[in-house]
């Protein structure tokens, strides 16, 4: 039966890059660079370059399924088009587990600074009034988040701008390394490659804004050429901000042990670069940017969980839209009530489940294109021997490369929400006896995929 209301295709390309960089949130770099700094051992440019090679390579599949199937449900459609629905299920619930807690990341992040900043009022007030406000914005429409985005992003870059100027002009007056141009930042012979290694499976987490791009298929206008340039674009443009904020913020402290605390080392720098005036621009500088990256992530998470309840592989609850909003606001408020419980948790125990789930859906995408193309479309010339087999297995190898330096807290946990699908799955199939009921592509708006026919 055909659905009488689909997602609005409202938003151009430049309206979903900026949603995949709100999401990843460019700012991100100073949120993790002092744990990164420790894990790498001062490397981390080094493992922000390890990790954007990584991730073109991911992104590289990312935009070939999008060609393919132009609809929300990111990792978890590409493998249960491409591989089967028993995989694509798995691989949507172990995504799942980064969709649903990354919106509570930026609120515990939101709450943990203004509670310091303003000790009066308590954390989870600050929690309270972002989770409303951002569940607000997401359940009005996709367009009023982006155009939001638009401006988050171009504080965003504003403030990098500054601080890389503001860097420069402290070096080079002798502070830190007292040297622009050098490769410490990016690697240290007197170190192991292993903690680049490691850093770099931690800020893969910095990268999950291209895969959020990839949900927002079904509102983009020209999906099939759109969301693959916007998720090359959001890949690039991210990765090489990381690196060259992580690069200066390296060289103005170069001894990364010697910050009082990890969690709040960019706190540290910034007062050093700049002074209280740049302290008190990051603290504004983080609440803009926590807004916006928890209002892209939760809308992309409730329309991950609007393809697999329109599939019927979750209650038929998460496959409604809003007529009026054309939006999936049951999904939404849902996310909206899970991430109160931001009031009780620690930002450590969220943040351990995160990088497992990506990084798994990383390696499923990647083998979704060895499955497709090379294997059930032969496309086995030259061109396709690199582009359908060479390229995403060199991805798979990296991102399972990464899953495995990840910590046994991370590992354990993920491993944990990944046995709770299989559970789940064999319930629903009554054992795998049968298959997970799937979305026939007929089912939704036929436009959509025209063009995919054309390159089938």
């Amino acid at each position: 039966m055909k659905h009488s209301v689909n997602l609005s295709r409202s938003l151009s390309l430049t309206s979903v890059v900026v949603t995949g960089l709100a999401f990843m949130a460019l700012t991100t770099v100073f949120s993790t660079y002092g744990i990164a700094s420790k894990i790498s051992h001062g490397m981390v440019a080094g493992s922000y370059v390890l990790a954007l090679i990584v991730m073109m390579f991911t992104a590289h599949s990312y935009g070939q399924m999008a060609k393919a199937y132009p609809i929300a449900g990111s990792a978890y459609t590409y493998a249960q088009k491409a591989i089967n629905s028993h995989v694509g299920f798995l691989v949507g619930w172990a995504i799942l587990m980064d969709y649903l807690l990354i919106p509570m990341v930026n609120f515990l992040l939101f709450g943990i600074f203004f509670s310091a900043a303003i000790p009066e009022v308590p954390q989870y007030v600050w929690i309270l009034t972002l989770v409303v406000l951002v569940t607000f914005v997401n359940v009005k429409g996709v367009k009023l988040s982006a155009n939001i985005n638009m401006i988050v992003i171009g504080l965003s870059v504003l403030f990098l701008i500054v601080f890389c100027i503001l860097s420069v002009k402290s070096i080079v007056t002798g502070t830190g390394t007292g040297i622009l141009f050098n490769l410490d930042p990016f690697i240290n012979t007197e170190e192991s490659f292993k903690y680049i290694v490691a850093g770099a499976a931690l800020l893969c987490f910095s990268f999950l804004g291209f895969d959020a791009v990839s949900t927002f298929s079904e509102e983009v206008k020209n999906p099939e050429k759109n969301i693959p340039r916007a998720i090359s674009l959001v890949t690039i443009i991210g990765g090489l901000c990381f690196v060259v904020v992580s690069y200066f913020a390296h060289n103005v402290w170069p001894d990364y042990t010697s910050f009082k605390d990890a969690d709040s080392a960019s706190y540290e720098i910034a007062y050093l670069v700049g002074g209280n005036a740049l302290q008190a621009a990051f603290l504004a500088k983080t609440a803009v940017v926590v807004f916006g990256s928890a209002s892209a992530s939760q809308a992309s998470a409730a329309r991950v969980l609007y393809a697999m309840g329109r599939d019927g592989q979750l209650p038929n609850f998460f496959g409604k839209l809003n007529k009026r909003t054309r939006t999936p606001v049951n999904n939404i408020l849902l996310i909206g009530l899970l991430s109160l419980s931001a009031m009780f948790l620690s930002l450590t125990f969220v943040a351990s489940f995160i990088n497992f789930g990506a990084l798994l859906a990383f390696t499923a995408v990647n083998l979704s294109v060895v499955f497709l193309y090379y294997g059930k479309r032969k496309e086995r010339s030259l061109k396709g021997i690199i582009f359908y087999l060479i390229f995403p297995l060199i991805g798979a190898v990296l991102t399972t490369c990464l899953l495995l330096n990840l910590d046994v807290y991370s590992i354990t946990l993920g491993s944990i929400w990944l046995g709770i699908g299989v559970i789940y799955l064999l319930f629903m199939t009554k054992g795998l006896k049968h298959k997970p009921p799937v979305l026939k592509t007929d089912e939704i708006d036929s436009s959509q995929f025209n063009e995919a026919a054309k390159n089938m």
